[in-house]
Formats: structure tokens, sequence, C-alpha cells
């Protein structure tokens, strides 16, 4: 497998490309998506950016984002800290 296949209209990312930016192994990242320790979002690119998408995967504190064209040729990968929000509880309101 490629870093990123098409499969159908779904987009597959290996699971080493994963593992690299998270410092897991590729048994660990399956384990996790499994159960939603990562997960993913997918936005399909429009105007300038037909036949893009960009995929974003969070895991704890991280990111890694990632941007495809319609091959699933990586044209952009960018990892990063992510800030945790917590919840707000107002009293008295």
């Amino acid at each position: 497998m490629t870093e990123v296949e098409r499969s159908g209209d779904d987009l597959v990312v290996a699971a080493q490309v994963l593992a690299d930016a998270f410092g897991l192994t590729q048994e660990e990242v399956r384990d996790k998506m499994r159960n939603g320790a990562i997960t993913s979002r997918s936005e399909t690119g429009m105007g300038d950016d037909v036949g893009r998408w960009r995929l974003t995967f969070h895991h704890e504190r991280r990111a890694l984002r990632l941007v495809v064209d319609d091959r699933g040729t990586i044209l952009k990968r960018a990892s990063f800290p992510i800030r945790i929000r917590q919840a707000v509880v107002r009293l008295g309101a």
C-alpha cells in the first residue's frame, strides 16, 4: 500500500503514516482508531481546491494534517500540537 489510496469515494491512509506522526506502532494505531483515541476529519476541496482533500487526525495533544490529490499523493503534511479545550461551568446562571 502507498501512503494514501483511494477506495471508491474513500481515502485510506496507511497505518505507518499515523504511527510515524504520533510515535506509535502500527498495531497501536489500529487499536486507537478502533477505540476512538485517534479521530479523523475529512474535508473535500472546493473552488480552486477541487480534486483535493484535507485529512486531519487527532491523538492526545497532537494533530496530523494531510492534503492529498485525487491520486492519493500527499501534497502537504503537517504535524503540530493542539490545545485541549476544557469545559467551562458557569455557576449561578
